[in-house]
């Protein structure tokens, strides 16, 4: 992981800021993915936007180093979802991570993320001033994956945003039902869902999106997992 970090840094000197802050969509191009999210491949996988009204992305770096890029479906409901929060949630934030490469396989350190279906998103927080949040993600913390919430929830000052989270899984899979699409299933630490079902969207959730039910090999806490049913090759 340090040698990934590294090389994400190193990669971010090379290329420099400033060519990296206009990356866009700006593309037609159709993906086709084959295989599975632990065992496929891409086909045309395109970028997600650097930022947006209410999102930007957790490393400058991670994007020069190529790995975010999805299938062009779920760039689509991706951006629609952010799009429908922006005007349903104005004063919620979001932060994308670790996506994929543009022609899937393998992807370390994750075990899956290989066909372009497969989407990482840092957990929303609140601060000590009720204010939506990202978590920081920098190479001291391993781009936020070294962070550890607590079991309730908390970092530092910050803790989770349960409705920004629910209102973001509920978006997606809007959007990925909207498209013919659906979203398989949604992993994030067990430990942690109980809120989730609490929130104005806990009926939605309970009907239409599969959590998981067990921990990972990964904690999933300073982030969530989700991987969209889009049929492949």
């Amino acid at each position: 992981m340090k040698k990934w970090i590294a090389s994400l840094s190193a990669v971010a000197a090379v290329v420099g800021f400033t060519s990296l802050v206009f990356v866009g969509t700006g593309s037609a191009t159709q993906s086709v993915c084959y295989g599975t999210t632990s065992n496929g491949y891409l086909v045309d996988g395109v970028k997600l936007p650097v930022q947006g009204e209410n999102f930007v992305s957790y490393s400058f770096a991670a994007i020069a180093a190529g790995r975010t890029f999805v299938h062009s479906d779920v760039r689509d409901i991706m951006v629609t979802a952010w799009d429908a929060l922006a005007q349903s949630h104005p004063d919620k934030v979001y932060k994308y991570a670790e996506m994929g490469f543009a022609d899937g396989g393998q992807f370390r350190p994750h075990k899956t993320h290989r066909n372009g279906l497969s989407i990482d998103m840092m957990t929303p927080m609140i601060n000590a001033e009720g204010e939506s949040v990202h978590l920081p993600t920098t190479p001291f913390n391993k781009l936020g994956y070294n962070i550890e919430l607590d079991d309730q929830g908390r970092y530092e000052d910050l803790r989770i945003d349960y409705e920004a989270l629910a209102a973001h899984i509920v978006e997606l899979h809007k959007a990925a039902t909207a498209q013919g699409h659906d979203i398989w299933r949604v992993i994030f630490d067990p430990e942690l869902q109980a809120p989730l079902f609490e929130t104005q969207y806990g009926s939605y959730l309970r009907r239409h999106i599969q959590f998981s039910t067990r921990r990972s090999w990964v904690r999933h806490d300073e982030h969530y997992h989700i991987d969209f049913a889009i049929p492949c090759q």
